[in-house]
């Protein structure tokens, strides 16, 4: 972990789950999930034509081109991350689907200083894995042009059920928030997001809640690559024995299979806000 003038930047330990290619594929998923939704959220925040969006964390860079898409021709989105792996990545999908008005950058937004300020700025499931997200909408609110909005999706992990009761799909829950937890982070920070976005000067704050739920697929299989995605997190923890954890993997697997059964993942608050 690094800070800067006493100020933990985005480089902490608090982000659990695998990167890199590996990780595009279970980000894919991911949006695959998630899409329909957050395409929802961009419709009911409203995002003008032309806007100039930043997409903070942007992964394999999904959304950054929805919100190209959205923004139109005259506008544009850029995607930041640190993992150099998927912005490349993202840069090459996005060449091969033609999104000229999309750029990626490898960047930690903390320290960054961009020269201009942006219509919109975006971040999915990210403060969940922060010490200080504070800190981070803070810098956020200082890219935003007056009159521009926030708009940020993340999780409450604890929303996560199934019926009938599944064990394993409780001890992943367990493991992944002791993981989270135990590195200063907050799994469960969705609730917490309009009171952030008020203590950080945003105003006119809106609030929808997303709850993904399956009999088969999607969140199904994305709670079991999530499980596979921290594996290696959990076991150098301590949290648990690899014997142990391989049959935890297992009775999940068998569980989502069975399209008799019904599995949901976290709850998913869905906030955006306009700075003054």
């Amino acid at each position: 972990m690094r800070r800067i003038n006493g100020e933990i930047t985005l480089k902490t330990e608090g982000y659990i789950i695998r990167g890199g290619v590996e990780g595009r594929e279970r980000l894919r998923l991911l949006s695959e999930v998630m899409g329909p939704s957050t395409r929802a959220l961009l419709a009911e925040a409203g995002i003008p034509a032309g806007s100039k969006c930043l997409d903070v964390g942007c992964g394999g860079g999904d959304v950054t081109c929805e919100l190209a898409r959205v923004a139109g021709s005259t506008g544009r989105a850029i995607g930041i991350d640190r993992d150099e792996t998927l912005i490349d990545i993202a840069r090459r999908e996005s060449n091969q689907q033609r999104h000229g008005n999309t750029s990626f950058e490898v960047r930690d937004v903390v320290e960054w200083e961009p020269t201009e300020q942006f219509d919109i700025v975006y971040a999915r499931f990210l403060l969940s894995h922060l010490q200080n997200p504070e800190r981070l909408i803070a810098v956020m609110h200082r890219h935003i042009r007056p009159g521009g909005m926030m708009i940020i999706e993340d999780i409450d992990f604890r929303g996560h059920f199934s019926e009938p009761d599944c064990p394993a799909l409780q001890r992943y829950v367990e493991l992944y928030t002791r993981s989270v937890q135990s590195r200063g982070a907050d799994p469960n920070i969705g609730p917490r997001l309009p009171c952030l976005f008020q203590d950080a000067g945003f105003n006119d704050i809106h609030l929808m809640l997303v709850h993904p739920a399956a009999l088969r697929g999607g969140i199904k299989l994305l709670t079991c690559l999530t499980l596979e995605s921290i594996a290696e997190t959990v076991l150098k923890d301590g949290l648990t024995g690899e014997e142990e954890l391989c049959k935890t993997i297992e009775e999940l697997d068998s569980f989502a299979r069975n399209p008799r059964t019904v599995l949901a993942g976290p709850r998913i608050f869905q906030v955006w806000g306009r700075r003054s």
